[in-house]
């Protein structure tokens, strides 16, 4: 069911089970507080046990608050055994970046360095080795973005990032930027595209959560060895469009 069904006697119902969510959501961040305070001394795979376990609890909460849950269909499109990829994702809401810690193999975000700013949120992705990057500066972004991308890369972890940039509206298209291609071409990793319509029941920058199942695509594993980095694009942006476009209405 999208936004646009609803009637106005309805939305203060949405409001009161939106507002419901934030406030477990915040319970359970602040459940987190003291273990995100001990975690940094702990190896890397137990960190990631862990706190990705937040994102869980988070997900579980929205389900029984604003009734939204989620579908996923490729998963035979994940490799097996399970191997270090550029994920190539579309960005419309939080949910994705919340439903992708349980649905894909360990991974890392490219992400706006502010973000490790926010207390007990941010100390948590900082345990968690994530490529913050300064997006006022965007040479110095795409280093950060190779560099560290390769690192991760090389320590088993997949990194996520999201080539429009910033959150889009349901139905928006933006310009697809080269980062994470050029990162896929240079180290010789797979990239996986990933489509959803998280933004039709999740919408970026409001209150309200509307009740549904989001459906998430896995796309095919596209093998970057002999592409350059405008194909390697080129390849992820189609598939990812294309495949938003044929889903059914909701």
């Amino acid at each position: 069911m999208s936004n646009n069904t609803h009637s106005n006697p309805l939305i203060s119902i949405l409001i009161f089970r939106s507002l419901l969510f934030y406030i477990g959501l915040w319970s359970i961040t602040l459940l987190f507080a003291p273990i995100v305070l001990i975690i940094p001394l702990f190896p890397y795979s137990y960190r990631y046990f862990v706190l990705t376990k937040w994102s869980l609890l988070v997900l579980g909460w929205l389900n029984i608050t604003c009734r939204l849950s989620y579908e996923v269909d490729g998963y035979h499109n994940l490799p097996q055994p399970p191997t270090a990829m550029i994920i190539l994702s579309k960005h419309q809401s939080t949910w994705e970046t919340l439903a992708m810690q349980q649905i894909l193999p360990r991974q890392t975000w490219v992400l706006k360095q502010e973000l490790l700013w926010i207390p007990v949120f941010g100390w948590g992705l900082a345990a968690l080795k994530p490529i913050a990057i300064n997006r006022k500066n965007s040479r110095q972004s795409l280093q950060q973005l190779l560099q560290q991308g390769r690192s991760r890369l090389t320590q088993g972890i997949s990194v996520i990032v999201f080539p429009e940039g910033t959150r889009g509206v349901f139905g928006q298209k933006k310009t697809y930027h080269i980062g994470g291609a050029l990162l896929a071409a240079n180290t010789g990793h797979p990239v996986l595209p990933i489509t959803h319509n998280a933004g039709k029941f999740w919408p970026a920058g409001q209150l309200i959560k509307y009740p549904g199942k989001i459906r998430l695509s896995i796309g095919p594993l596209i093998q970057t060895h002999d592409k350059s980095p405008r194909d390697i694009n080129l390849l992820a942006e189609q598939w990812i469009e294309n495949t938003l476009l044929n889903y059914p209405p909701s």
